[in-house]
């Protein structure tokens, strides 16, 4: 059995992934609307791969016999002035979610969980990943330039590449 701390912290960290899905499944949207269908690929993949983080946790908690306990997951922002403006608010949301996950490591550290600290340790391999991902994105924006030109839908077309590494069927768990 999880303790109360780590089983009420990591359920935080499910609502938290969960919201990280509505975020990139709203970036989605947008791209859609926009027309920029690579883009909306690449943070549609970003949704599932989000679900599956929030999955991973809603398993461990039932696996030790502890309570799951969902709570509502806040709207995301409706609208954003770019695609760019996207990936910056990606990489920024990123780095508040590896603050979480370091913040869970450090709790599970203190309360001598050490199954608990393993298990956040894929989490924390995760974050690097998901902090460079945007950043490197954001890094070609800059051969891009402003405005709408070929180079948008160059980047658009190479997005759309992006193929789902995660498992997005979750009847049978996850693994």
């Amino acid at each position: 059995m999880l303790s109360k701390k780590m089983e009420d912290a990591l359920n935080v960290q499910i609502n938290k992934e969960m919201y990280s899905g509505f975020l990139y499944m709203a970036m989605s949207a947008q791209c859609t609307e926009m027309g920029l269908d690579g883009f909306a690929k690449w943070f549609m993949i970003q949704f599932h791969e989000e679900m599956f983080h929030a999955m991973k946790i809603y398993q461990y908690i039932n696996d030790h016999g502890n309570k799951v306990n969902l709570k509502a997951i806040a709207a995301p922002a409706e609208k954003f002035d770019s695609v760019k403006a996207m990936f910056e608010k990606t990489l920024e949301h990123e780095k508040t979610v590896t603050k979480s996950i370091h913040d869970l490591v450090d709790l599970a550290k203190k309360e001598k969980d050490t199954a608990s600290e393993l298990f956040l340790g894929w989490y924390v391999t995760e974050q690097v990943e998901e902090e460079k991902n945007p950043s490197d994105i954001l890094m070609k924006f800059k051969y891009v330039g402003k405005g709408d030109n070929p180079g948008l839908m160059f980047l658009d077309r190479g997005l759309g590449e992006r193929s789902l590494g995660v498992p997005s069927d979750f009847s049978n768990g996850v693994k």
